[in-house]
């Protein structure tokens, strides 16, 4: 089947299950549409059990071709990316560059340990064998919230411009720490790699602070050249380049693709729309990544829902999953109540609420399937993509769901400045 032939069944599949949750369901878009395909899915592999396999194996066969991993991390990731940085509003985030700063390094170091502990016993209590560098690896795969699913949710989540900055812009920076833990643990528990802390160090440098710099740079280069130009249809087309081009170069050259992606989208969506956009074209550069983050949401919960049909999950494993979102709750609360606390005692002020809304709104979503699904075929790998999986789910479906109810229940104070 090819790449053209699956690609329209997706979007088509995606916009008959956005239909039916605008009629019905009325859940917000993205997760409307993952409930539906899991819903579906999971009537698929019932039929499927009851000998009416002809759906099954074909569905199964469309989802099996998609390159889950390969498609999010170096396809979809960086037009996601761009779009949400986009919406940031620079100087606010510069404002909590502390909190955000502390939470997006060494929150989810401690947070991939804390996971990794617990994780390592909770396996073992249910019957699996896990190593405790897999356990690691585990930890550092889901440690990180997830920004497409954090800028996804908290559009409709009602909660306070502090409260959107802070968590969309943690999420939007703790993917380069989370990718350079996960690749030195990964070189570790598979190639038998030896790695000192100096040398994880290096490898965080070029990649965190290299991949941010190689972002402005690509950033100030269409900036001056959006400048020139009076004409909404070229600077749409620069601003493609810009994701496309200056992510696959970031990739290139051993630098983190997604903060550079950041970086370039902070610059356009605040110094290009102050500086060298009409009205007319940032109406309709906004109207266009609006579309793009839309489409791209609606295939990528669509994708996360039928997963189901691919994976080995049984009533063990789906329990153990739920279990451990609970651990990595804990875990987010502890790792997000140590810089809280820090902060507070170097005179910051934060609303009483702000772990509670922190941790709850730190959701996990495709980017911990996609790493999951990266590491190679063996008894470690199915059992962490199937437990990923359901933590998953339950953060998109339970977190997603009641987040705004969350917010709106506590008080609507900044939660950080």
């Amino acid at each position: 089947m090819s790449l053209l032939t699956i690609t329209s069944i997706l979007i088509t599949i995606a916009a008959l299950f956005s239909y039916v949750n605008y009629q019905t369901l009325k859940l917000p878009n993205t997760i409307g549409i993952m409930v539906i395909s899991l819903v579906f899915s999971l009537v698929l592999v019932l039929l499927g059990n009851l000998g009416y396999t002809d759906g099954v194996q074909l569905a199964s066969g469309i989802v099996s071709q998609i390159d889950f991993d390969d498609t999010l991390l170096n396809g979809m990731l960086g037009f996601l990316l761009f779009a949400g940085a986009m919406h940031i509003n620079l100087d606010e985030l510069l404002k909590r560059k502390w909190s955000i700063g502390m939470m997006a390094s060494a929150g989810v170091i401690c947070s991939m340990f804390l996971v990794a502990g617990g994780a390592y016993y909770i396996f073992q209590w249910f019957g699996f064998q896990v190593p405790f560098i897999f356990c690691l690896l585990f930890g550092s795969l889901i440690s990180p919230t997830d920004p497409i699913a954090v800028m996804g949710i908290l559009k409709t989540a009602g909660a306070s411009k502090s409260l959107e900055i802070k968590i969309a812009g943690e999420s939007l920076f703790n993917d380069g720490v989370a990718i350079v833990l996960f690749l030195a643990i990964f070189g570790i528990a598979i190639n038998g790699e030896v790695f000192s802390a100096s040398h994880i160090g290096v490898l965080f440098i070029q990649e965190a602070f290299g991949g941010a710099l190689f972002g402005i740079a690509c950033g100030w280069l269409v900036l001056k050249m959006l400048k020139r130009v009076d004409s909404y249809q070229v600077e749409i087309l620069l601003t493609l380049a810009l994701v496309a081009g200056g992510s696959t170069a970031a990739a290139g050259m051993h630098l983190s693709a997604p903060i550079a992606v950041v970086m370039a989208g902070l610059m356009i969506g605040n110094h290009g729309r102050r500086d060298a956009m009409s009205n007319t074209t940032v109406q309709h550069l906004d109207t266009f990544w609006e579309l793009i983050d839309e489409i791209l949401n609606a295939v990528l919960f669509l994708i996360i829902g039928l997963e189901v049909m691919v994976l080995s999950l049984d009533l063990n494993t789906w329990i153990a999953g739920l279990v451990m979102a609970a651990m990595v709750l804990l875990a987010r609360m502890i790792s997000v109540g140590i810089p809280v606390t820090i902060l507070r005692k170097l005179g910051r002020d934060f609303n009483p609420h702000a772990v509670k809304l922190l941790t709850w709104g730190g959701l996990r979503g495709g980017i911990s399937v996609a790493l999951a699904l990266s590491i190679p075929s063996s008894p470690e790998r199915d059992i962490i993509v199937a437990v990923t999986y359901v933590i998953v789910l339950f953060s998109i479906l339970v977190q997603g769901l009641t987040i705004g109810k969350l917010v709106r229940a506590t008080a609507e104070e900044p939660v950080a400045d």
